[in-house]
């Protein structure tokens, strides 16, 4: 079983509720038909339900499963703007504005209040709105996790190797967001990532932090930042297998490990991998997919106190399936 179809059986035996603020996109709405069909999530779709059935009908979505919900009209709409309102308080915002100006107009918003309140246990959007305006709703509403600053992406990797990270699948972090994280957030990446590893896959993570350096084989100021950054992660969370800094071959290549960085909990079999910098992640995951045949499988926001996830507008309805699924996963813990 591949590793989306087994993040979708996880999913499954445990519906969550996902809410879906991008109604006036058609593939969302193919999608959340298939999601509730499938038994994946129950799913909350925002908007005018009228307008919504009418267009479901038009593209052949089925939202008989589906809860169908307008902000403007909702009961949750004062409650929201309160609290919206005392959160963005320091930035002037009163809860006439609140209401009227963001959580009825702004579906985003009002997504990410009903993750924050825990009237839907995660969120999914980015077929429309841009990284930009998505990150922005959840770090505003939703926040990071408890001792965690850094929000950052991890990609699910599939290569046709399977003695490669865990069955052939790795994590990739980050590959996204964050250009040049200091030694505090990239110990950060590193935790979230092996915790992520952990609620997708089903085992624990062994992290590596790649480097062009393995164990003091060079001495730079980056590579003192990665060596920096894997003793926070440590300190972060001592339960994890995070070990560095390391390069790409002694991570995962076992021969390889035995010689550089002998002794190591993790090098030589690594299902984690966490990239110094964004050109470093982003040419790394594109490089293995597009020379080493491997599949990026899913993509995840990471690092905020409830899941709310990213996705790249030229998504199809499957890539919306997949990601619903991982969103239903990763609010399990």
């Amino acid at each position: 079983m591949d590793v989306i179809s087994q993040i979708k059986q996880n999913a499954r035996r445990q519906p969550q509720t996902i809410v879906l603020p991008e109604s006036y996109d058609d593939r969302m709405l193919l999608a959340a038909g298939r999601i509730a069909g499938e038994g994946l999530a129950r799913i909350v779709l925002l908007g005018d339900p009228e307008s919504l059935l009418n267009r479901a009908e038009t593209v052949g979505a089925d939202l008989s499963r589906v809860t169908l919900l307008a902000p403007a009209a909702s009961a949750l709409l004062q409650d929201y703007a309160e609290e919206l309102a005392d959160l963005r308080k320091h930035k002037g915002l009163t809860v006439g504005e609140a209401c009227k100006q963001l959580l009825a107009l702004d579906q985003l918003h009002f997504a990410a209040m009903m993750v924050r309140k825990g009237d839907a246990d995660g969120a999914v959007a980015g077929a429309f709105n841009s990284t930009g305006d998505v990150l922005r709703a959840a770090l505003q509403v939703v926040g990071t996790a408890p001792g965690i600053r850094t929000v950052s992406s991890v990609m699910l990797m599939v290569t046709p190797r399977p003695e490669l990270g865990e069955n052939g699948t790795l994590l990739f972090a980050d590959c996204v967001v964050n250009p040049r994280p200091d030694a505090q957030a990239l110990a950060e990446i590193a935790v979230t990532t092996a915790r992520s590893c952990r609620s997708l896959l089903g085992v624990e993570a062994r992290a590596a932090m790649l480097s062009f350096s393995t164990m003091g084989s060079a001495d730079h100021e980056e590579v003192r930042r990665v060596r920096q950054a894997v003793q926070i992660a440590r300190s972060l969370a001592p339960e994890l297998l995070i070990d560095g800094e390391m390069q790409l071959d002694a991570a995962i290549v076992p021969q390889v490990a035995s010689q550089k960085a002998p002794g190591s909990p993790v090098a030589g079999r690594a299902n984690t991998l966490i990239f110094p910098d964004l050109n470093a992640g982003n040419i790394g995951y594109k490089l293995t997919e597009r020379i080493a045949g491997a599949q990026a499988a899913g993509l995840m926001v990471q690092g905020l106190a409830r899941p709310f996830n990213d996705m790249s507008r030229g998504c199809t309805v499957e890539d919306i399936v997949s990601t619903v699924a991982m969103t239903a996963v990763q609010s399990l813990g």
